[in-house]
């Protein structure tokens, strides 16, 4: 009897049928597999980005599967295109659980190379970008007095510099500090804000340092789990952050990168 007690507490723990999940940045691999993680975990998934084309077949994929989602198109740093994409979701679903800001830029360069319209690029859809979600999808989340989980993607660079990455490193170590002081600001309503900094990822974004052979040799010296990440890699973290089991963590940077920043 206790056994079986115990299977259910965990299963309760972990479970996120019903949910509703906002997700930015669907349309890239990050995006991608976190609205495939939840919808097939029993959560309803709003998908969105920059087009429709490249929404409607993820949308496609998970009802095929069984799941259910659906998409609203918008500019992720245009604050009447984020705000519509809130309401779309709340019209559509009842309500807003989970967001997930997956949405994201790079372009590397010597900081003396690189012209002030990449570095405005880079901060506009990293940071940007992600702190209009927060703002619109908590105004939400306050209002239904539920509570609710914020997961905002960040990254190891958002620790650790790296040549050419002066626009990059920056965004993400803002993106970091902004999930710390929403967990401060948001804990009062039972809001829980946490980050995932993952390294290198296999995502059209990332692909070409896995296609540089040297580059990718070189960078793997640098990760003791002996590999880069592929997407799915961080779909535990995120049903964890998504779920009753991360009820008491919050401002938290959780560093999904095997081993890259712990030496």
């Amino acid at each position: 009897m206790a056994i079986k007690k115990g299977m259910n507490l965990l299963k309760d723990l972990f479970d996120v049928s019903g949910k509703v999940a906002l997700i930015t940045g669907a349309s890239g691999g990050f995006g991608q597999a976190a609205a495939m993680a939840l919808a097939m975990a029993g959560g309803k998934v709003m998908a969105t980005g920059r087009t429709e084309e490249k929404l409607k077949p993820l949308v496609g994929e998970i009802e095929q599967a069984g799941g259910v989602a659906g998409y609203s198109a918008g500019s992720p740093i245009d604050h009447d295109d984020v705000m519509r994409v809130v309401k779309d979701t709340v019209d559509t679903f009842g309500g807003i659980d989970i967001l997930i800001t997956a949405a994201g830029v790079n372009k590397p360069n010597p900081i003396v190379d690189q012209p002030p319209e990449d570095w405005e690029m880079i901060m506009d859809a990293n940071v940007k970008g992600t702190w209009l979600y927060c703002k619109e999808v908590g105004k939400v989340m306050i209002e239904q007095g539920r509570g609710g989980k914020v997961i905002l993607v960040g990254s190891a660079r958002g620790e650790l510099g790296m040549a050419n990455y002066t626009g990059y490193s920056p965004s993400k170590g803002a993106v970091h500090l902004l999930a710390k002081s929403l967990g401060c600001e948001w804990g009062q309503y039972g809001i829980n804000v946490n980050a995932i900094a993952p390294t290198v990822f296999r995502t059209a974004l990332t692909q070409w340092m896995f296609d540089d052979q040297a580059f990718y040799k070189n960078f793997l010296r640098r990760i003791p789990i002996g590999r880069l990440g592929e997407p799915e890699d961080f779909l535990g973290t995120v049903i964890y952050l998504s779920s009753k089991a991360s009820d008491f963590l919050t401002g938290a940077i959780i560093c999904a990168d095997g081993g890259y920043t712990a030496g």
